[in-house]
């Protein structure tokens, strides 16, 4: 689908596009893209299965390639976009990093940040929730669903 140039959806598209290459890995299908400036300067995708690492979160993985790319640990004019609402682990790491805004896409009740801890990010930091909802939840329900045939 097309989207405006640099709109919340835009970005959340080629979130979602990190999170399909996840769900090829076998990985749980979460996707991220940190932007600067109208810029894509990260993308990561969920690697716990592959790195045998329970902290490679996409999240965690964008806010270091983007820390990296801009070369500082602060992303104060960065908008992180991920599929699935940040785990708390996730949501404190963009604290620190002190990111202007998060936006995501589907609600994770059961380990999302918002439902779990509150005031867990930068008070500056803004939150927009429920972009492309249904298409971020879609790959997860798959995922688990498929994932549950299996065993």
């Amino acid at each position: 689908m097309n989207y405006p140039m640099n709109s919340d959806e835009y970005f959340m598209n080629e979130a979602l596009k990190e999170a399909q290459l996840a769900l090829e890995k076998h990985e749980i299908p979460v996707g991220a893209v940190i932007v600067a400036e109208n810029r894509i300067v990260a993308r990561a995708h969920n690697q716990t299965e592959t790195l045998t690492d329970v902290t490679a979160h996409a999240e965690m993985i964008a806010i270091t390639a983007a820390s990296n790319t801009i070369g500082s640990k602060y992303l104060n004019q960065c908008t992180l976009y991920v599929t699935l609402e940040p785990c708390v682990m996730c949501a404190s790491a963009s604290k620190f990093a002190h990111l202007a805004r998060i936006v995501f896409g589907a609600s994770d009740i059961k380990e999302g940040f918002s439902g779990i801890v509150q005031n867990i990010i930068h008070p500056r930091t803004k939150v927009n929730s429920g972009i492309l909802k249904d298409e971020c939840a879609k790959l997860l329900v798959e995922f688990f669903r498929q994932k549950r045939k299996k065993t």
